[in-house]
């Protein structure tokens, strides 16, 4: 197990991609130069997006156990939380605003779109009567 490498998320990169852009929302970066590497970064709004694997993370909801190697993955899981803290933590300081999706909740889009927009657009009331503007130039957003 020690030899094996992360290679990123990419599977619930790609889910969270591909809701950014189906819904047309522009002004976000990949692999920023941030402390624990954000998934996403707007950087205008200052929001930094970490998509979290619910096994690697420790999902409250969906987390399992495994049998096997019980020591090793409950010292991993408790590393892992330590450091997105720690990251957490670290981005706030520094003036950012820290998003943090978990994998599971990439599995209802509109959700997950409503509170990014929430996230993008201040307190503003996201609902189906005004839906966000899609590459749209006044879009708080949008890139120039």
């Amino acid at each position: 197990m020690s030899r094996i490498r992360s290679k990123g998320n990419a599977k619930t990169e790609l889910r969270l991609l591909a809701i950014l852009r189906t819904e047309g929302i522009t002004g976000w970066r990949r692999h920023a130069q941030l402390p624990g590497n954000p998934d996403f970064v707007f950087r205008r709004r200052r929001l930094a997006i970490f998509v979290d694997g619910c096994f690697w993370h420790g999902c409250p909801r969906c987390y399992r156990r495994p049998t096997s190697n019980r020591r090793y993955w409950d010292a991993k899981v408790i590393r892992n939380r330590a450091r997105d803290r720690t990251v957490t933590r670290e981005l706030r300081r520094a003036g950012w605003n820290v998003m943090r999706i978990w994998e599971h909740a990439l599995k209802n889009p509109k959700r997950c779109l409503e509170k990014l927009l929430i996230r993008l657009c201040g307190n503003a009331q996201v609902t189906d009567e005004h839906p966000s503007p899609r590459r749209s130039p006044q879009a708080p957003y949008a890139t120039e």
